[in-house]
This record gives structure tokens, C-alpha cells and sequence, in this order.
């Protein structure tokens, strides 16, 4: 099952579909769900690796010892073929690549053993990111900006995806394949994401977690006149042009 929203004059309308055929890729299409969105930092093995030696560097002397959060805000989250709108004078922007986790039911202090059972399903993130200084502390004016965060265009139920554990993420930029890695590649699994979240806050039924990007190299630099595809083996296809702030 395929669950998406689409705008019908003006209002959201949240629909399903059996094929993802049957769901209209065109400016109509919105996020596809309305939920607080939580990103993980420093979740990509090759990532944390690049950062070995600062991690051992003051102020902070050795590497976080859970998983590092932030938060993308509702004016950062836009639908499948809406545009990223990019400045032109804040250094390098890149796109993020990520699996979307979904919550399904309201969860609080949930197990890693139980944690499937509230997920719903996944879609896929574009995590549009200026530079990071600061991993331990993401910076809100990095993360946050209008359009910074492509979802969709739906959600996948999570029994059509056999191990969300390993899946394929490619980016595709102007039609040329740039990047690839693999969910195989998290430090903290699905599951153990979803568990830490819902230790200390309520997850509610629509909330996306960002599983984890990977390091932002120049092969993932966006720019004006681009076009940024997301594909996640099994979940789908996520596409938006760039244009200029």
C-alpha cells in the first residue's frame, strides 16, 4: 500500500493507493505526511570516520556516545517536483540522502525488540544541508532553511519492504548517478533509532525520523538549474530542481 496527500483546491487530501502508478508525480502532490520531522546526525559509518581525529580534539574530546539530533521545521519540508530554492552566497549546499522512517502509532519508550511494530512505513528524505561546522550541535541556520527538505512523494508500507536494514540509496543529479551508499552503512539501526527517539519524547503517528545522511562531498553539491533525484531501493524515487533563493 502506497499512502500519499495530494492538494485539492487548496485543502490536503490524504489518500492511498495500491501501485505507485496509480499516484500523479505533479505539483499537486504534497508531503505525505504533516508530522514533526527529526533528523540523526552522525549515523553514516564513512561519515564518523572522516571525523575521527576531531572528535578527539577540544572542546569535546571524545565522539558522542548516542546519536546526535536536530529537527527540520515546517517551512523546510517540500513535496516531489517542488523546487529547493538555494542562496547563492552561503558557501556549498549539498543534498542529503536519506531513508524517512514513519511513524505509524503513537510511541513512547518503545524497545528495539518492539520498534517495527510502530513504524508504518518509509519514504524518502532529501536532506538539503549548507555546510556543517558543527556536528554535535547541527546549526539550525544550515538545516533549516525554506525548502530544505524534500519527502516523498509517498509512503510505502513497511511489509513491502523486506530489510530496511539494506537498501540501496542512489542520487541522481542531472541525470548522472553521483553518489551511492546503503542503510547497511548506519551506525544505529532503524530499529535502534526508533528506540532512543521514543525514550525521551512522545513519537506521534506522522512524524518522519531522517535515518542518517552521508557525508557531504562534492559529488552531492546542488546548484541552481539543477535537478536532484533520491532513489531508495524498494521506496521509491524523490525529484526537485534547484533553482536560485
Amino acid at each position: 500500500m502506497f499512502y500519499y496527500r495530494q492538494k485539492e483546491s487548496d485543502t490536503a487530501i490524504e489518500k492511498t493507493a495500491q501501485a505507485s502508478v496509480e499516484i500523479p508525480l505533479d505539483d499537486t502532490v504534497l508531503p505525505p505526511t504533516s508530522g514533526s520531522v527529526i533528523g540523526v546526525a552522525l549515523n553514516d559509518k564513512a561519515l564518523v570516520k572522516t571525523l575521527e581525529t576531531s572528535f578527539h580534539e577540544k572542546p569535546h574530546v571524545q565522539p558522542p556516545k548516542t546519536p546526535v539530533l536536530y529537527i527540520k521545521t515546517d517551512n523546510t519540508h517540500i513535496g516531489y517536483g517542488a523546487p529547493i530554492k538555494v542562496p547563492t552566497d552561503k558557501g556549498p549546499i549539498y543534498a542529503g540522502p536519506s531513508l524517512g522512517i514513519v511513524i505509524g502509532k503513537q510511541a513512547t519508550r518503545v524497545s528495539v525488540e518492539n520498534a517495527l511494530d510502530v513504524i508504518q512505513g518509509f519514504t524518502v528524505v532529501n536532506e538539503v544541508s549548507l555546510a556543517e561546522t558543527s556536528f554535535y550541535r547541527p546549526a539550525v541556520k544550515a538545516k533549516c532553511r525554506d525548502t530544505f527538505c524534500p519527502i516523498g512523494p509517498w509512503v510505502i508500507d513497511k511489509e513491502s519492504v523486506q530489510n530496511p536494514n539494506s537498501l540501496t540509496i542512489r542520487t541522481v543529479i542531472n541525470d548522472q548517478q553521483v553518489h551511492e551508499t546503503n542503510t547497511n552503512q548506519l551506525i544505529y539501526s532503524i530499529e535502534e533509532v526508533v528506540s532512543y527517539i521514543s525514550g525521551f519524547m512522545t513519537l506521534e503517528a506522522g512524524d518522519i525520523i531522517i535515518a542518517g545522511t552521508p557525508l557531504r562531498s562534492a559529488e552531492l553539491e546542488i546548484k541552481p538549474g539543477d535537478n536532484v533525484m533520491i532513489d531508495i531501493q524498494g521506496v521509491g524515487r524523490l525529484s526537485n530542481p534547484v533553482e536560485m533563493e
